[in-house]
């Protein structure tokens, strides 16, 4: 397994339509996280947050009609474009990053900083495929698009700062249960690999994630993408686009325990919304994931 975590705070809640994701970096940490990393026996630095400036006002993307169609799309490139140098400079330090959000817009930088000189692959647990576009996303907000931007996928495809030299044959998303519909046309016809809740239900957390990492991981490892609405609600309370039917805490547990830590390249927890939960279960679970992904078991 690594020796070294390095966590890497983003609040951000640009992304997103509801605000208050933008603390789950301080909820995370207040529940614990570094002493149960360190408890594993990880040597963990928490290098704080990155800056997070406030948008201008007006700020947003357009389309050629005028409408907005990537909210705040300037200020999440910013942000993204320093995750990537602290994502990837914390590899080259030899540290595995361990990066809390915020909303899931961040995870273009977590991905490309991963896959900067590395050869990897990604499984997204979430209850959205997060595959929309300016194009044909019905809300604009881009925490709902970051798949399709590190894929460059539709109007993404002539930008420089969301692709991943990532193959998408190594993209595999795990547990959806909420789709667009061009979202899902899209995804049907993309190479990326998808497991819904029903394939959860038919064989169980632990037999999909296990084919999930054995489809993702590369020669350097897999980053790992949790979004906490990915859980059912009664679990996890504490996010911004809760959906019913999503994994029990015991499934969620069995899913992270099928990860091997020596594999993971990076790792990544968003959209904990500490104004939606109650008293900071959900950021307490999200610290009980991580310890199962590092290694933590029961026996």
């Amino acid at each position: 397994m690594p020796d070294s975590i390095r966590t890497i705070g983003v609040p951000m809640d640009l992304g997103a339509d509801r605000r208050g994701v933008d603390m789950g970096p301080s909820a995370i940490r207040y529940a614990g996280l570094a002493d149960e990393l360190m408890e594993l026996g990880y040597h963990h630095e928490d290098i704080g947050d990155l800056t997070v400036a406030n948008p201008a006002e007006g700020s947003h993307e357009t389309d050629e009609t005028g409408s907005i169609t990537a909210k705040y799309i300037a200020e999440v490139e910013d942000v993204c474009e320093e995750l990537t140098f602290t994502v990837a400079s914390s590899i080259e330090d030899g540290a595995t990053p361990l990066v809390l959000g915020g909303d899931h817009s961040i995870a273009i930088g977590s991905v490309r900083g991963s896959a900067r000189d590395g050869d990897i692959g990604v499984v997204w647990f979430d209850a959205h495929g997060d595959f929309n576009t300016p194009e044909t996303s019905p809300s604009g907000n881009v925490h709902g698009m970051p798949l399709a931007g590190l894929c460059g996928h539709g109007w993404f495809e002539s930008t420089d700062w969301t692709q991943a030299a990532i193959d998408p044959e190594r993209i595999v998303i795990v547990g959806v249960r909420n789709l667009d519909e061009q979202e899902r046309a899209a995804l049907q016809d993309s190479p990326i690999t998808v497991f819904t809740m029903s394939d959860i239900d038919e064989r169980g957390a632990s037999a999909v994630t296990q084919e999930a990492l054995e489809i993702a991981t590369g020669p350097d490892g897999v980053h790992i993408s949790l979004d906490l609405d990915w859980l059912d609600p009664d679990e996890a309370p504490g996010v911004g686009t809760p959906v019913r039917g999503g994994v029990t805490y015991r499934e969620a547990h069995a899913a992270m325990e099928s990860i091997d830590a020596a594999s993971i390249r990076s790792f990544e927890l968003v959209e904990v919304n500490p104004i939606l939960d109650t008293h900071n279960t959900t950021a307490e679970l999200a610290v009980e994931l991580v310890a199962s992904a590092f290694g933590k078991r029961i026996l």
